[in-house]
Formats: structure tokens, sequence, C-alpha cells
């Protein structure tokens, strides 16, 4: 079926950004410039500079956890995790493109969960228009949920310089889905042929 077909090919094109290194660093900063840094600066400068469009890729949106034992089946699944949003405010400053993201991340309760708390794993990448990946950066979240409750969500903030690869911003992408482990993408896999 074509929409079986593209859905498998989005699904992989997906998990091979997901499994490759980034070309170069998304390196950390620290917060904005203060405003003495924009004193003298003309006016059009110091406004918010144009973001590449910060996209969740839908087929690496969700994640799963498992619990002990061998079988990867639903009824194992020990926490689920949801990308639920992504947002991003860029600034110009000493001729770097810097970026405040918040990506909310949602954790669930499974069949299989012990305990109350889950670490997950996404990646940021900022992809060329031809889908080359300039850089990628992995990120970690940790997710307590409150006893009794079946999820929480957490909103990570992170500051960012972004290297653009001497392309302008509007010619980018930064791509957000979650770091699959090998178990999750053989779920994913299986679940979508049910």
């Amino acid at each position: 079926m074509p929409f079986t077909r593209r859905l498998a090919g989005a699904f992989a094109a997906a998990v091979a950004v997901a499994g490759m290194s980034g070309c170069g660093t998304i390196s950390s900063m620290n917060p904005f410039s203060s405003s003495a840094d924009k004193a003298g600066a003309p006016a059009a400068a110091a406004s918010a500079a144009a973001c590449p469009q910060a996209v969740v890729l839908r087929p690496l949106a969700n994640t799963v956890v498992f619990g002990p034992g061998e079988a990867r089946r639903q009824i194992n699944i020990a926490f689920t995790g949801r990308l639920s949003d992504v947002d991003i405010k860029c600034d110009f400053a000493g001729g770097a493109l810097r970026a405040a993201f918040d990506v909310i991340v949602v954790a669930e309760r499974g069949p299989a969960a012990h305990g109350n708390d889950v670490d997950l794993d996404y990646f940021v990448a900022v992809t060329g228009p031809d889908q080359s990946i300039i850089n990628k950066k992995n990120f970690a979240v940790h997710i307590a949920i409150p006893p009794g409750a079946k999820r929480a969500a957490v909103t990570d903030h992170f500051e960012q310089a972004i290297d653009t690869g001497g392309r302008p911003p509007g010619d980018l992408t930064i791509d957000v889905g979650f770091q699959q482990s090998p178990e999750a993408v053989e779920y994913f896999k299986n679940f979508r042929r049910q």
C-alpha cells in the first residue's frame, strides 16, 4: 500500500537522523546577551532574529521504556514518552545565531511500571535544505511522576548557539525527536504492522 510504504520510509529516514552523530556540535551558551551587549547596535540587529523552523519528527515523537523481561510487547512497557511541543526564540549576537528552546516532554506510566521516575533521551538536529545534518546534540530529561498520577510533563529549557554552516536561518530546519533504543525501534516496527 503506498501510504504504508511512505510511513515506513518516513520512519526509516527519521531513525537514520536519530542514529547519526552530528557533523558538528551545538555548543551550550550562557543566557542571551545583556542589554549592555546591544548598546550601540542598530535597532534592527537588536530585534529577534528569524529562527529556523523547529519541528518534532512525527515518527520519533514517541518512545517506550521496557520493564525487566525479554518480551518487547505492550504489556512489558514501563513508561511511554511523548515530545509534545518545541518552541524556539532566536537572537543574533557577535555574528552568531543563538536560540532559546523550550521542549515539552510527557511521560506516562505503562503496565510494567515500578517506581515513579524515568529518564528519556531526545536529540536536536539542525538540518539543511537537502536534509543533511549540520549538527546534532542529545539531551537527557528526568521526569518524576507523582504517586497516584498516571503522567507528568516537564518543559526542558536550554539555550544554544546554532552553527548554521554559513546558510541563512530560513534555509535550515531544527528537528527534534527521541533517541530511540534498539528495543524501541524494534517495538515500533512490529507495532505498526499490527
